[in-house]
């Protein structure tokens, strides 16, 4: 089984990640060849990929008239990791465990912003749901810029990772609206980690919410009852980052 990665940026960071196996690559006729298509072209001369030129319509096809920028990558599907391979990143790094859990998060896009914000931050995996969640596709690859590329990502049933959490150390902290959370500055981010975003909807299930140590509410002041899930995390997610001293 194969996958079609597409865009600049992510095609050139699945090369730097060098995480999957690469069969072919793609460019459009006539692409302007600089920045990270240069890059890209000159990672796969090295990893001796085969390179075919194609008319910009046949591209489209390929992808399905994604916005693929004039270049698609045919690879290997998304290396899903575990939560041990986590737990040694963190050790390795020296650093206390920093995980994001997403309970059942279903708009792709969501899952893009958030992986994004996670590697950014210095996450050292992000933990989806077995079933009705958003998973790493091309098009998650493509909106997150690549950056999924450079992530720890598992699947598997969140009320057993938690639990394992727990045993290794973790403080699991859920992010909601509800009056009975607290403010962050009343909840402790700095050591061991593990923050959990619920779904679009119905926000934390009720296993999930239930195992986690303390419940987190971002402040609002404005006219809107809430942030997406996205966004709200991405929030948390900096949140965290702060308390553990940018670090």
């Amino acid at each position: 089984m194969r996958e079609r990665l597409y865009g600049r940026n992510p095609v050139y960071e699945a090369l730097r990640a060098d995480r999957r196996r690469f069969y072919r690559l793609w460019v459009a006729e006539g692409a302007q060849v600089k920045g990270h298509l240069q890059l890209a072209l000159r990672l796969a001369e090295g990893k001796g990929i085969a390179l075919e030129r194609l008319p910009r319509r046949r591209l489209d096809a390929l992808v399905g008239h994604a916005h693929h920028q004039g270049v698609v990558l045919e690879a290997s599907p998304y290396p899903y990791a575990d939560l041990g391979a986590m737990l040694a990143l963190a050790e390795t790094r020296g650093e206390p465990p920093f995980v994001l859990l997403l309970d059942a998060l279903q708009d792709p896009q969501n899952l893009a912003t958030l992986l994004r914000t996670a590697e950014a931050v210095g996450v050292h995996g992000v933990l989806l749901p077995l079933r009705r969640t958003a998973t790493v596709t091309p098009a998650v690859v493509n909106a997150s810029s690549g950056a999924a590329e450079h992530l720890l990502v598992a699947q598997g049933n969140l009320a057993q990772a938690i639990d394992a959490l727990h045993d290794a150390g973790a403080w699991v902290v859920g992010l909601e609206g509800s009056a009975e959370a607290a403010l962050p500055d009343a909840v402790d981010l700095k050591g061991a980690l593990a923050l959990v975003v619920g779904s679009e909807g119905s926000g934390l299930r009720h296993l999930t919410r239930r195992k986690c140590d303390a419940l987190m509410r971002l402040p609002m002041r404005g006219k809107i009852e809430s942030l997406n899930a996205a966004a709200a995390g991405s929030v948390a997610l900096y949140l965290a980052w702060q308390q553990r001293g940018w670090q």
